[in-house]
């Protein structure tokens, strides 16, 4: 699963260089990995909300022994090169929101009261 096809893909003419047969050649970064593909492909998700191209990947060994964990078992979450700069910002905006959810989990409302 590592060939992807980039002729459907619409980038910035700009950011890309073009084939002997005329096709652009896009180069795909990753931008998160997970463990398994279903985890990537709900992150791949929320790329694809943004109006990001996105693809997910794991290695096939790894898919069809049903794999999460280790190198075969690891999905991977790529965008072309243009996009990596914005989806890492919003996977890092996803992570923050997390992470301040998280913090107001602890949050006890009688010691709240208790300060009014």
């Amino acid at each position: 699963m590592s060939d992807f096809d980039t002729t459907a893909l619409p980038l910035p003419s700009h950011e890309n260089s073009v084939t002997p047969d005329g096709r652009q050649e896009v180069r795909w970064k990753i931008v998160a990995q997970a463990p398994g593909i279903t985890p990537a492909t709900i992150i791949a998700g929320r790329l694809q909300a943004e109006g990001l191209p996105v693809r997910v990947w794991q290695e096939a060994a790894g898919q069809a022994l049903g794999l999460t964990v280790g190198l075969l078992g690891t999905g991977y979450v790529v965008v072309p090169e243009a996009y990596v700069e914005q989806a890492l910002e919003i996977l890092a905006y996803e992570e923050d929101a997390v992470e301040l959810d998280e913090a107001f989990d602890d949050f006890d409302e009688s010691d709240w009261d208790n300060e009014i």
